[in-house]
């Protein structure tokens, strides 16, 4: 978890004015289309009055451009200069003049003492072997001293150069000319506000850091599902962006604070569980151009009132800070859900103090409103039941290419029909029914083509409350007919329905 984000992206609440701040900034990134068809173009504003920075060069502004094509540069000479990596300065071998200077010194020490010690010796007959050396070939001494400097030389500078350096899967060297090699440097130019030294200084950390942390195989590593409740990846936004999901408070749990992070070596593998989660979730992006390349987090502060253990915190900050300061620009939207009245209070705060960039992925939404909010980015089929959506976890019925549900207005007052035909008999129908703050009576019959057949009931009236989740139904028909689903809007509001349906096969 690396919430954006400062953002990530993507992480579990803490106290309320740092959650603000940090959680909110783990979120700063995008995802940007170079091409928009008008439908998306109306999607988008519908959603956000924030448009997404592009990352095709035609629309990068000139500053743009020439930062981008600095830090190419620069980034370039390291990589072929083997300076990217900050490096230990490695013991040099001494020279010939060293280690004659050197037994001189030891020499003179000898007088006073009584018995050389070890090192006394060995420099003693470092300098032995030298100056016989240089003896032999005492007519050309400069030629002795030159090819000893070569020598030493040689095996101080042999390294090898790596030109396949990569992060996420992108090679870095700009020569390569892969597309996604801007793509990933436009994030860390656009979180240091295109500053290139700045931008080569965080790139610089990242890789440096990623190295010392293994997260190239941390992929492969298991960790149990202890944490699948605190954050998990699930679906995508109305474009295409992958959504993680934050679940905050959770770890206040005692039970589950036992658990995860109660001493210092669970802690640390916290740590490693939400750095993998942020690695499934880079994995879903494609780092081009004109495509998918940042998350949307949603980050549910339901009953959230800051983690109250020091542990918690130091866990939490801990990987706020890593997500923040390695995962740059990753975070398209960050929507928090279930938000209680304080969390309002201290936004307005903080809000002076964040960037535009922050401040436009910042999504708020209370309680009464969290189906409505979601509904703005997320299509209805990729929202979890308990969020007020159809989605529902082990799903083996509905797939993504069953395609959209559809959505219905009920006026106020108003009755709603849903007819679903049941031309042969023995079918097997399956089918699911919301209404976005309910408040409905809702009614299911089956109703035969045969005139002199009895209609059956399926649901007797219901009257639906505003928590109630999502209707699914299984039904096989006896005879030729059809399924009539019946909302009637008691409210004053106007209601959005959303339903599908499916024939299930035979062997279900």
């Amino acid at each position: 978890m690396t919430v954006e984000v400062k953002a990530e992206t993507v992480q579990v609440a803490e106290e309320p004015s740092k959650a603000v701040a940090e959680v909110a900034e783990t979120a700063a990134e995008e995802e940007v289309k170079c091409e928009k068809s008008d439908d998306e173009s109306k999607v988008v504003e519908k959603s956000s009055s924030y448009r997404e920075e592009s990352n095709c060069l035609s629309d990068l502004k000139e500053h743009e451009k020439k930062a981008l094509n600095d830090l190419k540069t620069k980034l370039e000479e390291a990589i072929l200069g083997n300076t990217l990596f900050q490096k230990k300065d490695a013991p040099k071998k001494p020279s010939s003049e060293e280690i004659k200077k050197a037994a001189i010194e030891e020499e003179e020490c000898e007088k006073e003492a009584e018995k050389p010690s070890c090192e006394e010796i060995k420099v003693e007959e470092e300098k032995a072997a030298v100056e016989e050396e240089c003896e032999k070939e005492a007519e050309k001494p400069e030629e002795c001293k030159e090819e000893t400097k070569a020598d030493v030389a040689a095996e101080e500078t042999v390294e090898v150069v790596d030109k396949d350096i990569s992060i996420w899967g992108v090679p870095l060297l700009p020569s390569k000319g892969n597309e996604g090699t801007n793509v990933v440097l436009l994030k860390f130019l656009r979180a240091r506000e295109f500053k290139v030294n700045d931008a080569y200084q965080m790139l610089e950390k990242t890789l440096q850091w990623r190295k010392e942390f293994g997260t190239d195989s941390i992929l492969g590593e298991e960790f149990g599902t202890e944490l699948d409740s605190v954050a998990y990846m699930s679906g995508t936004d109305r474009e295409g962006h992958p959504i993680c999901y934050n679940i905050f408070g959770v770890l206040d749990n005692e039970e589950m604070y036992e658990k995860t992070v109660a001493t210092e070596e669970k802690r640390e593998q916290f740590l490693r569980w939400r750095v993998q989660l942020m690695e499934k979730g880079v994995l879903e992006v494609d780092f081009k151009p004109d495509g998918i390349n940042s998350l949307v987090q949603v980050n549910d502060l339901k009953n959230s009132k800051g983690p109250s253990k020091k542990e918690v915190r130091a866990a939490v900050n801990k990987a706020v800070a890593l997500l923040q300061d390695n995962y740059p620009e990753f975070v398209a939207k960050n929507i928090f859900i279930n938000v209680p009245f304080w969390y309002f209070a201290f936004h307005s705060i903080l809000s002076p103090f964040l960037t535009q960039r922050t401040r436009s992925k910042l999504v708020f939404a209370r309680p009464s409103k969290v189906t409505e909010t979601l509904l703005k980015y997320i299509p209805i089929q990729e929202i979890p039941i308990k969020y007020g959506g159809i989605k529902r976890e082990n799903e083996f019925d509905f797939s993504v290419t069953d395609g959209e549900a559809t959505e219905v207005v009920i006026k106020p007052g108003k009755t709603e029909t849903i007819e679903i035909p049941t031309p042969e008999s023995g079918t097997t129908f399956i089918w699911d029914v919301v209404v976005v703050g309910w408040e409905v009576n809702y009614t299911e019959e089956f109703v035969p083509a045969d005139e002199s057949s009895y209609t059956m009931i399926i649901q007797k009236e219901k009257k639906m409350s505003a928590d109630e989740e999502a209707v699914r139904k299984v039904f096989k028909n006896n005879e030729a007919g059809k399924i009539v689903l019946t909302v009637h809007n008691c409210s004053s509001k106007k209601k959005k329905l959303f339903y599908r349906y499916k024939v299930k096969k035979a062997s279900f």
